[in-house]
């Protein structure tokens, strides 16, 4: 399994994804889940997979020659789309075609077409766009109201993105948030590990010179998960436990109300539960 985020902001993209796969609990290996390309001062793209490692792998390779009819003109790639619109339909376009080659023989294996993805970028002349490209080959946009996308082992690593983020959260912020959120990953499951690729593009630049393989050494994601860890205990500590008898109490847990009545047992067969 896998757990990848990426996040569209005001300033920037920031893109997060482990590099961990595994068949079983004695087939674990390492393989990176994020694919970079770019064309410096004309076009920066960034993508993020999750699923089926052979699918993703076949998907990869597809979408740098993958073509779309372009009317008369010449078929649309992802070297010369005009939009990130365009270059997301390049990527489905590439699933399908991957779909169409191997979807009938996994399907008589047993074998699910398992794959999703996040792509993000900006080309040169259109602001800055992220999608989430499903195993079907559709996909959809980021918004202001959802400013990020998940794919893998997401449920872990949510609550932090929720309450945290927002269109307007500085790129150095958010990066830390991304981290926090796959370290909370990592603690609860163990089919997501390490190392990681983090990446934070700069709008305008077309290029990103903030890109970084963390392993098990790296000082501040170290420093991540210790403080992490301990701050969330602190808080909770210091958080009032509960007063089930009311008294004093400023936030009482326990306030009048007829739903807490419990079920009684009938004794009597003419008695009736008012």
């Amino acid at each position: 399994m896998t757990y990848c985020v990426g996040i569209r902001l005001n300033a920037g993209l920031v893109f997060l994804s482990d590099s961990r796969t595994n068949a079983g609990l004695d087939a674990i290996s390492t393989f990176r889940k994020m694919m970079i390309y770019e064309q410096p001062g004309e076009r920066f793209m960034v993508m993020l997979s999750a699923g089926n490692l052979s699918i993703s792998q076949s998907i990869r390779e597809v979408l740098q020659v993958e073509k779309v009819p372009n009317g008369d003109d010449e078929p649309i790639t992802i070297w010369n789309a005009k939009s990130m619109f365009d270059a997301t339909r390049v990527l489905g376009s590439a699933v399908r075609r991957v779909y169409s080659q191997d979807g009938p023989s996994l399907k008589a294996a047993g074998v699910d077409f398992n794959a999703s993805m996040i792509f993000g970028g900006q080309i040169k002349g259109e602001a800055m766009r992220l999608f989430l490209v499903y195993s079907a080959g559709n996909f959809i946009e980021a918004t202001r109201e959802t400013c990020f996308f998940q794919v893998g082992e997401s449920k872990y690593g949510k609550p932090i993105l929720d309450r945290v983020l927002t269109p307007a959260t500085k790129l150095d912020e958010a990066a830390k948030c991304a981290l926090v959120s796959m370290d909370s990953t990592l603690k609860s499951n163990l089919s997501v590990g390490l190392p990681l690729d983090l990446l934070v593009y700069r709008e305008g630049r077309f290029r990103s010179d903030e890109h970084v393989c963390i392993d098990e050494h790296n000082p501040y994601f170290r420093m991540i998960h210790e403080t992490w860890g301990q701050r969330l205990r602190e808080v909770f500590e210091g958080i009032d436990d509960p007063r089930w008898d009311g008294g004093d109490a400023a936030h009482p847990l326990m306030t009048g109300s007829p739903r807490y009545e419990p079920m009684r047992k009938i004794t009597n067969p003419g008695e009736r539960i008012v």
